[in-house]
């Protein structure tokens, strides 16, 4: 009988996650019904979102029940089947992750064509939900036009790095990025394409910002929130609008984080911030993916990885990309046992 070692939840954390709120399984799996098939992951995805999951309470997506295995995005192989859509070989992608193994009906598998010379991970990427994070929230949602200026914080990360690319591919004039590392900061100007970016830790993200904006901003991509946001809303021209993404500096806090004190700019300029949830742009899926797919086949549009190996590291590759060790996509290379 196969088994697949699986991680679950097993109490919810307070402030930052640890070891002790999660455990790994070893679970014997049924022989296959008809229409299932089995599928040994070659990556899994860790996200921001993960750490509201283990949270109790309403949000835009249930909760990690408690002493169940964990989901999120993974990619794999079949390789066992008994259905008619997907043979032992195939390629797919699904939300089956935090497992080595997965057993489900063939239809919660996505077919997936193989790319030469890019890893299968980049589906979890910039081929996948993130990369369209990235597309769906620039041009969809905070409409950016040609010749705008666009700032974008966490810039280095997954979808901050897509941005910036996406921006300049788009006709922005000036894209800005923030980023936690000097390293980092290199690498939004010199790889991916950013003209300005600063290091938010060492100064007053306000008043970096109004240095690398002097002529003030139209577009701001928000990943981070907090003192983020407070700097965007004191740049912002008039009419400018905000996709906000992700707030994961508040993310692990245990206490109320003070809002912007310039919310009034909203007003006066006439501002518009809008949250969105990628789960809710699907429908932007094939048109992003008919320019993405070129993009990052000519090199237009370079992707970069954080890869943890193993399963049992998964939990720290996630508390990892909590505390921003990832430039680009955190992912997690499984070695599946047999």
């Amino acid at each position: 009988m196969p088994i697949s070692t699986q991680v679950q939840l097993v109490s919810r954390p307070t402030g930052w996650p640890t070891d002790e709120n999660f455990r790994t399984v070893q679970v014997d799996l049924p022989d296959l019904a008809d229409g299932e098939v089995r599928v040994r992951n070659e990556f899994m995805s860790v996200d921001p979102y993960m750490r509201g999951r283990m949270n109790e309470g309403r949000s835009y997506t249930p909760p990690f029940p408690l002493g169940e295995t964990m989901t999120g995005a993974a990619v794999g192989r079949v390789v066992e089947s008994r259905s008619d859509t997907l043979a032992e070989g195939d390629l797919v992608l699904h939300q089956y992750g935090w497992r080595d193994i997965a057993q489900a009906e063939a239809a919660q598998f996505r077919p997936v064509q193989p790319l030469e010379g890019i890893s299968p991970s980049a589906y979890l990427g910039t081929l996948g939900m993130t990369g369209l994070t990235a597309y769906a929230g620039l041009l969809k949602v905070a409409k950016m036009q040609p010749g705008e200026t666009v700032f974008v914080s966490g810039a280095a990360g997954a979808v901050g790095t897509a941005v910036g690319q996406i921006a300049h591919l788009k006709g922005a004039g000036r894209v800005i990025g923030s980023a936690g590392t000097d390293e980092k900061v290199a690498l939004l100007t010199e790889r991916y394409g950013y003209d300005a970016a600063f290091n938010y830790k060492k100064g007053p993200v306000l008043e970096q910002l109004r240095a690398a904006a002097p002529d003030g901003i139209d577009v701001f991509f928000d990943n981070v929130g907090g003192d983020h946001l407070e700097a965007a809303l004191d740049s912002f021209n008039d009419g400018g609008r905000a996709a906000l993404c992700g707030a994961i500096s508040q993310y692990n806090s245990t206490e109320a984080t003070p809002g912007p004190r310039n919310m009034t700019n909203l007003v006066t300029r006439r501002l518009t911030l809008e949250g969105f949830i990628v789960g809710f742009h699907a429908q932007h899926m094939p048109e992003f993916i008919s320019e993405m797919g070129p993009w990052l086949t000519s090199g237009d549009v370079v992707s970069d990885e954080t890869v943890v190996d193993g399963l049992e590291n998964s939990v720290e590759a996630f508390l990892g990309l909590m505390r921003g060790e990832n430039t680009g996509k955190m992912v997690v290379r499984i070695g599946a046992a047999g």
